[in-house]
């Protein structure tokens, strides 16, 4: 069977995987005002349990990133939401912040692997100019799973109780593999179902395969990965941006209860809103990269200036977010804000496919998305202290701040070009 523009299909079913992720991870956020109350919970209680997420999280970035590029993409796949969807079924029967935080680190731990393999799958299955169309594709699977999660979470739980919907939304991930396996079948050099013509566009649009031909293959070990500056570049990008993301998947359902008194159903009518915009600019920043490609840009520049375009927009809504006096005008200035940080993550999370080939694509995508976690975890923790007595003003101005730093991080990695030589 032959099958014309199996990219794109490859692309959809991990944008869809990356649905059914954050409605996993969004669930707890969006039911806890009534777990809190059903089992004597509080907001420090619902602190400690995301930290435990988001260490095991940190572990999982590095572990799989690894594991993809040793087992593939097809099996890393399989590996990642299989744990996944167990560990968030199993919240069902969580009754203390231990039970939640040991279920919580499993839910961590798996679902990291989305990441790195998407990051992998694109360098794998795209050339270098659509490859921030392919990631941006991805990304709004991130925001159409936020977007969906409020209103599916807020149903469910209105009709099953917290407990059932665990379980519900356990199932759909066990759904997602049966066409996965039958349609992944291997990378486009030897898949069985790709047209030549796809499989020649693909090919001959990566830098590396072409390189390849004068230079052989540079596949660094860790230490020297970790020895060149555009690594350090990727990961310290990802240190300063991921929290601005961060801060609203984790906080935004408490933050609209807290600051508006909002109860689980407004939650879900409200909470999707942000994402909206975050989904648009995840198409965006792509296709804007991919734009000034076709015009005859460097990578350099394009990616470049997508990441500085995306900051710029995030700095100032983050600003004025922090004085928002209505619940609507506070959801359209936060969507404003993810617009802006889809539009720069997009281009970032390329970036390890634009330096490095992909036999290494995986491990640095992992240690720069465990980078991003361990800055997550510290922000995550800082919350509490920062909105004593419902102030959210802190929190969007510690956003703020973290928009020229992850610009800064981009601009010490040096030019975007591919690394092929040891340090």
């Amino acid at each position: 069977m032959i099958v014309k523009h199996l990219r794109w299909i490859i692309v959809s079913l991990v944008a869809l995987a990356t649905v059914i992720n954050y409605i996993d991870r969004s669930a707890l956020a969006v039911m806890w005002p009534g777990i809190a109350e059903d089992l004597g919970l509080n907001k420090s209680d619902y602190a400690n349990i995301i930290t435990v997420f988001m260490i095991a999280y940190a572990i999982g970035q590095s572990l799989f990133g690894k594991i993809f590029d040793a087992i593939g993409t097809r099996f890393g796949f399989l590996l990642s939401i299989m744990v996944w969807s167990a560990s968030i079924a199993l919240h069902a029967v969580a009754t203390t912040v231990l039970s939640f935080s040991i279920f919580r680190a499993l839910l961590g731990l798996g679902e990291a692997g989305n990441w790195p393999g998407a990051t992998k799958a694109n360098a794998e299955w795209f050339p270098a100019r659509e490859r921030a169309l392919a990631q941006g594709i991805f990304n709004a699977g991130a925001s159409l799973g936020s977007i969906i999660a409020p209103p599916f979470i807020a149903m469910l739980y209105a009709f099953l109780g917290w407990q059932a919907t665990f379980i519900v939304i356990g199932v759909l991930g066990f759904l997602w593999i049966i066409p996965w396996l039958i349609i992944y079948k291997s990378a486009p050099d030897t898949h069985p179902w790709i047209t030549p013509e796809e499989r020649a566009h693909i090919l001959s649009g990566q830098p590396h395969k072409i390189a390849e031909d004068v230079i052989p293959e540079y596949v660094p070990t860790m230490r020297e990965l970790l020895q060149h500056r555009q690594s350090w570049g990727v990961i310290s990008a990802r240190f300063f941006v991921d929290p601005i993301w961060w801060l609203f998947v984790a906080w935004l359902p408490l933050y609209l209860n807290e600051k508006f008194g909002f109860d689980i159903q407004q939650i879900g009518a409200f909470a999707w809103v942000p994402y909206v915009g975050a989904a648009i600019g995840a198409i965006f920043g792509g296709w804007f990269s991919g734009h000034l490609l076709k015009r005859g840009y460097s990578v350099n520049f394009a990616r470049k200036t997508a990441i500085a375009l995306g900051c710029g927009i995030m700095l100032p809504a983050l600003l004025f977010s922090a004085v928002a006096a209505t619940p609507m005008l506070a959801m359209l200035l936060i969507a404003v804000i993810l617009f802006g940080f889809q539009t720069t993550i997009g281009n970032i999370q390329t970036l390890p496919s634009d330096y490095f080939s992909g036999k290494t694509v995986g491990t640095l995508a992992g240690i720069s998305g465990t980078s991003a976690v361990v800055s997550v975890i510290i922000t995550i923790q800082l919350v509490p202290m920062m909105t004593e007595g419902g102030n959210y003003v802190p929190f969007f101005i510690l956003g703020a701040l973290l928009c020229p730093l992850a610009l800064a991080a981009i601009w010490f990695a040096g030019p975007i070009t591919p690394v092929l030589r040891k340090p």
